[in-house]
């Protein structure tokens, strides 16, 4: 408080004595006065007056202004009153009036004022509270002072609300506002809260920010919207930035999906007002924070794979390929599109498979090296699509190896009527301007990083130079242009283009003895090397002699000794002999002591501020880093420790060898478990499914032994006459009982039959000995009698016949049932022989005691119908017997008459 009012003492131009009086006589009012509304019209007054006189109000009126904040909170006028006091003291937003030499001056007040307030942290915890209430007066602004506290005093006022309770969940509720000023201010308010603080920034993202940002942002129109997007945008940006957890949480909730929406820009010409550009350049920088490549790889992979499956790289290739959009845009859209694809395989290959909508249609990789060896392109443009290259190119040795292709012999077009990605590449390889080579040398580095196989498959590529002359590899034009150097006249930086082929060079011999072979091969290529290190040139030209150092380096490091006459003793005497060791180590330092290789060391990304900057890649200082120690330590060894160290190689290779060889044995070994896995998981599947058929079956056996054991039951079949050859018969489910019953009724109906014999014998004998009877009778009383006695002999026996007869027909109805019984039960016999395999010996036994059954039941039928033909020619008999008797008797009348 002293410190302001020296300030203010120290003003050549202060407030007028009134106005110091007057603002004296208002903060006593507000001190003292007992009526609300003296209070209020005071405050107003004070309030009028702080825009003008900001230092002496804020001098005399903070104490007073935060007491009525304590004091009066149900008054929400004179809150608001004293909050735009408070305001207007503190930030720093309105001094347009003021001259340039005291805006310095006016940015210290507010951060003085500001500490004055936060000094009580009570004072912060107060207006938080005041947040709470829905009166626009009050938290319009409240939320403005605070926004203005965190602009001055950052840190400390984070720190204050971290620690109030439910601080940063009061400040949660104003995105939830259905006033759009409160909400849009509350944005502004969250953006200034999580800036650069981690714990804060998860607070907000667990408070569901993200679906509600989300959803204002689709309300507002997405791209189309105005600045609220904007501003949603950025404090997206800001709890998504370096926050892996808040990534993590992004990604997780499927929000990633939701983002697609915004890039359905269309392919019009007319919509691209600069508010839209603004929105989409903030939106594939969030897409970009998502994919970084300093984020750790498993969450830029898992947010690789989401935008793919979601659709989100299919619409940002097609934003890519279409016509009309901004150079702005279409810049940012080639970076974003190369984070989302870089390491990501399915990415890759969806990249590689996207065509430009053109006639013929070409490869989206073609049309854009098309772009980035035309000079004509906009610099950032041409970095941006270096950038997507070398991101297609990043571990994917399917692109490298289809790249490199390109240019052997066997797939270049010989029609020319397409061009290819290779074509292009070497053209910009040998064009005139150094930028074209530069970028090619690079992205042709790039299709051979970490890939021994494409190393030496370029070795393979030749390139006709001249009609009439016979063709020469890729490898001798590339030392050809460098060992030419200045004498080609070419637009751009001078040492960009040798810079460029050293770069290609020492990547490409790295790692490769064939390829250093090949190289050294060249008796030329020594020679130039050993004189441009050993040269005195300027500063400019140091960096030169450090990549020239550093690929003769290369080819002692991987020299294989094959060629006698550079051999790695040889070439390390050349080295002493006309550089000296001490002046090579110092010339291949330059490297890494030059400016421009920090800086291109700590990003992927080729950014830089104009063309004379592109000097270094990214995956090239890896490279230097890697080799410089090795280089240096092999041109300080001895022949004896080379002689050691290439028997310790041999041995190494020797237990790589043995190595590989298990490994291989392994894998071979894993293919046979998992075939063997395989196997054994189907032959578990169909034992389940046996299993499962077997209880099947066995469930349904059961249900036909139930099934029978009830039809058995409602039948009432008896038990009682089981046999000794009841355990023969039970067997395939037919019961000793059914076969027991039936031989007891065949037994009683031969009874009966037997019965009836002997009684039709027995009145058979009688009708002879009344027929012997009737011839020899004598006298007519003894007729009489007789002709009496057989008329009622024949009325007996026609009883008795009739009775025969009944008996007959009731044992003819039995038989039937019997014979129907009989059919069900073999019915039966074979409907259980189908479901249930049943051994030989017993179908034997059923069929035996089936068809001994049939035979007695046919010879019983027999018999009963020989019975009845005896019966019809008894009755017959009888009725003769009858009807000369009758015929006789009148005789014997007459004759007695």
């Amino acid at each position: 408080m002293n410190f302001l009012r020296g300030v203010m003492g120290g003003q050549s131009a202060g407030p007028q004595h009134t106005e110091a009086e007057t603002i004296q006589k208002l903060c006593d009012r507000v001190a003292s006065s007992t009526l609300l509304d003296d209070r209020r019209n005071a405050v107003r007054a004070l309030k009028s007056l702080s825009k003008k006189y900001r230092l002496e109000v804020g001098i005399q009126a903070m104490e007073h202004l935060i007491h009525v904040l304590q004091t009066d909170r149900s008054d929400s006028e004179i809150i608001g009153y004293a909050l735009d006091t408070l305001y207007n003291i503190i930030s720093n937003e309105e001094e347009e009036e003021v001259e340039e030499n005291s805006t310095r001056q006016s940015e210290d007040l507010g951060s003085q004022f500001t500490e004055i307030f936060i000094k009580q942290q009570e004072n912060v915890t107060l207006l938080l509270s005041l947040l709470e209430e829905f009166d626009f007066h009050v938290r319009w602004p409240g939320v403005k002072l605070l926004t203005s506290l965190l602009k001055q005093l950052g840190p400390q006022v984070q720190q204050i609300i971290l620690v109030s309770p439910m601080g940063v969940s009061r400040l949660m509720d104003l995105l939830a506002d259905s006033r759009e000023v409160i909400r849009n201010d509350g944005v502004l308010l969250l953006q200034a809260l999580t800036r650069s603080n981690g714990a804060i920034q998860k607070i907000v993202a667990f408070e569901n920010a993200f679906e509600r940002l989300l959803d204002i942002i689709s309300e507002e129109g997405n791209s189309d919207g105005g600045i609220v997007v904007e501003d949603c945008l950025i404090l997206l940006q800001n709890l998504l930035k370096n926050n892996n957890s808040n990534q993590n949480f992004f990604k997780e909730g499927s929000y990633i999906q939701r983002m697609k929406p915004w890039f359905e820009v269309g392919d019009e010409n007319s919509g691209w007002s600069a508010q839209k550009v603004t929105n989409l350049h903030l939106m594939l920088q969030l897409v970009r924070v998502l994919v970084s490549p300093t984020n750790p790889p498993g969450a830029t992979s898992s947010c690789q794979k989401a935008m793919f499956q979601c659709g989100l790289l299919q619409q940002l290739c097609t934003i890519l390929m279409a016509t009309g959009v901004p150079a702005d845009i279409l810049t940012e859209t080639i970076n974003t599109v190369s984070e989302v694809i870089r390491g990501c395989q399915v990415n890759q290959d969806y990249f590689a498979s996207v065509n430009a909508p053109s006639n013929p249609p070409r490869p989206a990789i073609v049309v854009l090296l098309m772009s980035m060896v035309n000079e004509r392109q906009p610099f950032v443009l041409r970095c941006a699509v270096l950038y997507c290259f070398q991101c297609f190119l990043y571990k994917n040795q399917k692109g490298q190896g289809e790249i490199v292709s390109t240019l052997l012999p066997s797939t270049i077009d010989a029609t020319g009527n397409s061009v290819s990605a290779g074509q292009l590449l070497c053209g910009g390889l040998f064009s005139t301007d150094s930028l074209s080579n530069w970028c090619a040398a690079v992205a042709l580095a790039h299709a051979l990083q970490e890939n021994a196989t494409q190393k030496e498959q370029l070795l393979r590529v030749q390139l006709a130079t001249s009609i009439g002359n016979p063709p020469v590899s890729l490898l001798q034009q590339c030392t050809n242009i460098l060992s030419q150097g200045d004498k080609i006249d070419r637009r751009g930086s001078k040492i960009q283009t040798r810079v460029g082929l050293l770069m290609l060079l020492c990547t490409w011999l790295s790692n490769c003895p064939i390829a250093v072979t090949h190289f050294l091969h060249n008796s030329a290529n020594v020679p130039f090397l050993t004189g441009q290190i050993a040269e005195n040139l300027g500063e400019e030209e140091q960096l030169v002699q450090g990549l020239c150092a550093l690929l003769l380096g290369i080819s002692i490091y991987f020299n294989d000794n094959s060629l006698e006459s550079y051999m790695k003793e040889k070439l390390k005497q050349l080295i002493e002999k006309r550089i000296g060791k001490e002046n090579f180590i110092e010339k291949l330092g330059f490297i890494s002591k030059h400016e421009l290789y920090s800086r291109a060391s700590q990003k992927p990304q080729p950014n830089f501020p104009s063309p004379e900057y592109m000097i270094f890649d990214h995956e090239f200082t890896k490279l230097v880093k890697e080799l410089e120690g090795v280089i240096t330590k092999a041109i300080y060894k001895s022949s004896e420790e080379d002689k050691k160290e290439e028997e310790v190689k041999k041995t190494l290779e020797q237990h790589d060898n043995i190595v590989t060889h298990y490994k291989n044995m392994i894998r071979e070994q894993d293919l046979q478990l998992e075939e063997l896995r395989q196997q054994v998981s189907t032959l578990k599947c169909q034992n389940e499914q046996l299993q499962t058929a077997v209880t099947q079956q066995v469930s349904q056996i059961q249900q036909h032994k139930d099934q029978y054991n009830l039809l058995k039951i409602q039948l009432g079949k008896d038990n009682q006459h089981q046999g000794s050859y009841s355990e023969g018969a039970q067997m395939n489910g037919i019961q000793p009982e059914e076969i027991g019953r039936l031989r007891e009724e065949i037994e009683e109906l031969k009874r009966n039959q037997e019965l009836l014999q002997s009684q039709l014998t027995e009145k058979d004998s009688m009708i002879e000995n009344m027929k012997s009877s009737q011839t020899s009778g004598t006298n007519e009383q003894s007729s009489a009698i007789v002709s009496a006695r057989d008329s009622e002999q024949v009325a007996e026996l026609k009883q008795e016949l009739a009775t025969l007869k009944s008996q007959l027909n009731s044992q003819s109805v039995e038989i039937t049932k019997l014979q129907t019984e009989k059919q069900e039960l073999l019915q039966k016999t074979e409907a259980f022989a189908k479901s249930v395999e049943v051994q030989g010996e017993t179908e034997t036994i059923i069929a035996t005691k089936t068809t001994d059954v049939e035979g007695r039941l046919s010879a019983l039928l027999q018999e009963t119908k020989e019975l009845k033909v005896e019966e019809e020619d008894e009755l017959e008999s009888g009725d003769q017997e009858d009807e000369d008797d009758e015929s006789e008797d009148p005789g014997k009348d007459l004759d007695h008459i």
